[in-house]
């Protein structure tokens, strides 16, 4: 893809000071896990995950913002490790609920981060709204952080409609409610290729392999 990385420059010199170090990816989700090696795969950095580390605490995601959140993931991973971090903070804006669930998708049901509860309440605050006041989009910033202090983010947001039934096998969190109109599908229908290809996690990471890909030209 095409994007000026002028403004990614300091994170591009860090990322190759560090290489060949493995990039931890702050997360335990594991579907996430799954969904953010795809797209980083073939990058010439190796990806590994949280699991990898099980003495590291759970962040505290107290951010007002997307962004907030990632920062803040990524750069308390990379301190505690020393490793280069990449984080993401992403949810569903419903433009119904004034934005809600926003940064506080992945408990908008409580604590225990369940999809099927998350995915319950919103139907719940949507009976008898019609289709054309049930536009959504899915936001994602990512932050890539390393051990000597640097940050840079990228992000991502994909369009889409709450439908009245979860729909699809695929995906996880609100992906069975979120159809894209262009595909008539949810994204819990569409294969992983497609959805990775339009997504919001797809769009923020296809910058972040764009800075990878810079950093590492530079150790060849």
């Amino acid at each position: 893809m095409s994007m000026d990385i002028s403004e990614y420059q300091d994170i591009i010199l860090s990322l190759r000071k560090f290489k060949p170090d493995p990039i931890v990816l702050a997360t335990r989700n594991e579907g996430k896990v799954r969904e953010l090696q795809q797209l980083l795969s073939g990058t010439g950095f190796k990806i590994v995950s949280m699991a990898s580390f099980p003495g590291v605490p759970e962040v505290v995601e107290d951010g007002d913002t997307f962004e907030a959140n990632a920062i803040k993931k990524a750069q308390v991973v990379a301190t505690a490790l020393g490793a280069t971090t990449l984080a993401d903070d992403s949810g569903l804006v419903v433009d119904y609920l004034a934005g809600a669930p926003g940064v506080h998708s992945a408990r908008f049901a409580g604590p225990e981060h369940d999809d099927a509860a998350n995915n319950r309440k919103l139907l719940q605050l949507l009976i008898g709204v019609p289709r054309e006041k049930r536009t959504a989009r899915f936001c994602c910033v990512v932050a890539i952080a390393t051990p000597d202090g640097k940050v840079a983010t990228t992000r991502g947001t994909c369009e889409g409609i709450i439908i009245e039934q979860i729909r699809g096998e695929n995906g996880f969190g609100y992906d069975p409610l979120f159809l894209i109109p262009r595909y008539g599908k949810t994204f819990a229908e569409l294969d992983s290729a497609t959805k990775n290809s339009i997504s919001h996690r797809g769009q923020a990471l296809q910058k972040v392999r764009v800075i990878l890909a810079a950093a590492g030209e530079g150790n060849r």
